[in-house]
């Protein structure tokens, strides 16, 4: 079993920063990857970034050059920086586990962009 909680959403205006956390705790499983994924009401989940062990981070190509994540698998932790946010990235974003037991999800924190 994994439980993750996420914490730093809220409300920032256009071209702000935010700082997404993530810790996990769990048992009797073993995490291949951590990472976030966001959903917006009419779209589709979407992975925006992972880390993996011994890898470099990855990053949806919408984020490049914005977002940054980073962590430690070994520790159950991952954060999502995000510079220059815009309106297109406001959605529930969801930190994520990999484990040889399937994937598990936070419950989520909103992340709204807006003036």
């Amino acid at each position: 079993q994994v439980q993750l909680v996420e914490s730093g959403g809220g409300l920032v205006q256009p071209g702000g920063s935010l700082t997404l956390s993530c810790a996990a705790s769990w048992s009797a499983v073993s995490i291949y990857w951590m990472g976030w994924y966001r959903w917006a009401p009419g779209t589709e989940r979407e992975l925006v970034a992972r880390i993996t062990v011994g890898g470099s981070p990855w990053l949806h190509y919408s984020v490049k050059g914005r977002f940054t994540a980073s962590g430690d698998n070994a520790e159950g932790t991952v954060y999502l920086r995000m510079n220059r946010l815009k309106p297109d990235d406001t959605a529930v974003y969801y930190c994520a586990a990999r484990t040889n037991n399937g994937t598990y999800y936070g419950p989520g924190t909103q992340v709204t962009v807006s003036s």
